[in-house]
Order: structure tokens, then sequence, then C-alpha cells
């Protein structure tokens, strides 16, 4: 695909991004939830190993293209690994999925309310390796636990600071402020966000767009007026810790929100399933918040 008609298929494709993106913080819990158990590897290496192999199942499956999973988001070491035989980018490109990278580091520890990406030394080189292996766009997290204001203000600036850099590397950021579903403050929470990130967008300089991923709101529909925003390309939605099912019924009464799910969409796969039941599950998963991203309530 040519970067128009790949920017095309993220804006207007009918499906929904998968994330596949675990990094070495989450890796046990991922793997856990996949049947193997933390006595089973030993050390960073074999952990990092088996994570791959099970993303390498996932990407190859039959159930996994273009037709209903627009894009993927990789973990950096997933990127650099080879899948059907190539680079797994370009083994997503190969079956119409365009593929994003994780480039946050992790968080600081909370301050007012927040926390804060940790410094991403590097960025600019990984920037062009990742432009050159064929990855259109980039994902990077922060978290909003409280409605602080402030807080929640300089996790939005920074999240902007970054897609300007990503950017300027010829990447699509996807800027990613999570609201954390657990927070008592959780409406207002939205609403603030909403407010920081309209300021953001309609101050960004150029013609650029960037992707927003987002929790899905208390409020349904709140965040419809950022999807239709000039600066926006789309806005998709994290499970943020819903089972699929939940997170599926919630996103389905968010008009224009597609699914970017990571949990919810592997949390019925298992290491142990034979082939054919590995694809089964997976198909069932991707039909599932397919149509949540597609047929709205």
């Amino acid at each position: 695909m040519s970067i128009a008609d790949t920017t095309t298929k993220i804006a207007t494709g009918k499906g929904f991004i998968a994330a596949l993106d675990q990094s070495g913080g989450s890796t046990p819990k991922a793997l856990k939830g996949y049947g193997i158990e933390a006595d089973a590897y030993t050390g960073d290496e074999e952990m990092f190993g088996l994570i791959h192999e099970m993303r390498v199942r996932i990407i190859t499956s039959p159930a996994f293209t273009g037709d209903k999973v627009i894009g993927a988001i990789l973990f950096e070491r997933t990127m650099d690994g080879q899948a059907d035989g190539k680079p797994v980018p370009q083994a997503l490109i190969d079956r119409g999925v365009v593929p994003f990278l994780k480039i946050d580091k992790g968080l600081e520890d909370e301050a007012n309310g927040v926390q804060m990406m940790k410094p991403m030394p590097g960025l600019d080189a990984l920037l062009a390796r990742a432009r050159a292996l064929g990855v259109f766009g980039t994902k990077e997290r922060s978290v909003i636990n409280l409605a602080d204001r402030a807080g929640i203000a300089a996790i939005v600036r920074q999240q902007f600071e970054v897609g300007a850099q990503v950017l300027a590397g010829g990447l699509v950021p996807m800027l990613e402020p999570e609201i954390n579903i657990k927070s008592a403050e959780r409406a207002q929470c939205d609403q603030i966000l909403l407010e920081e990130l309209t300021k953001a967008l309609d101050a960004m300089p150029g013609t650029e767009k960037v992707m927003l991923k987002l929790s899905i709101p208390e409020k349904h529909g709140l965040y419809t007026s950022l999807t239709q925003h000039p600066r926006v390309l789309r806005v998709v939605a994290l499970s943020g810790g819903y089972a699929r099912p939940e997170a599926c019924a919630q996103l389905a009464r968010n008009p224009s929100m597609i699914a970017s799910f990571s949990r919810a969409l592997l949390e019925d796969l298992r290491y142990q399933m034979s082939d054919a039941e590995f694809d089964r599950s997976l198909g069932g998963a991707i039909d599932e918040i397919y149509t949540a991203s597609t047929v709205k309530a």
C-alpha cells in the first residue's frame, strides 16, 4: 500500500487495531494468561522468545487479516523479529494490516494524579529504523488517575510534544493519555481530558494529523467531537481492563470510535490449543471486536 492508501485505510477503514505491544513489565502477565507460567522460562530472553512466538501465532493465523484488523501495534522486539520468514512489519503489510510501534519506555511515579511517560532516549533513531521497516505510526501511553487539571494538562502537553517529534520523524503518532477506569473521578477526568485535548488540537501548527487512543468514556459519545476534529486521523479505544463482552458493549455505544484492544483480544487464547482451536478462538474474538467497532448501538 502507498502512504496515501495506508492513511486512508487507517482514517476510514472498517475494522480495528490490535494491540500486540506488551512490554517487559506486562509480559509475564500476558504469558500467564496465555497458559505459560513463570516457572516455564528462565530470564528475559526466554520470556521474550515465548511472547514473540505467541504474537507470530496470532499474526500468521488465517483469522488475522486486513479485512477486519486494519492495524497492529508492536513492541520493539516484535518489530525487529521475523514472521513467515520476513520482518514482522512486512508480514503484517502483506496481510493488509498497518504496523504501528509502541515507543514509550514506561511510566513515572504518580504526581498530580497522573503518571507521565519516562524519557525516551534515542527516539529519533528508533523512529528512523521503524520507518525503514515500513511502520506507519507510533503509540505512546501515559495514565490519568485523578481529575487534577494541572496533571492532565501536563499529560496532554507531553503527549503532543512527543507527537511532534514523531511527526518530524515521518510517522503518525497515536497519543494515549489513558484514564484509569477504576478512578473514583473518572467522569471528571473524561471531561477535563476532552477540554485539554481540544485545546491542544486547536493549537497544533501546520496541517498534519494525530491519532488518539482513549479509555472508553463513562458518558457515551463524549468524545464524538474529537473524532470529528480536523487534526485527528482516528480515535481508537483501549479496553482498559474490561473483559471483552463488556469492552465491546461499551465501545458499541460510542459512535466513530474503533477498538484498539489487547487483553480483550487475547483473553481466550491458550498455548495448549491446537492450531484449529486457536484460529477458531482468535477468529471469534476478532469478529466480536470488529462488530463493536463498526455496528453502533
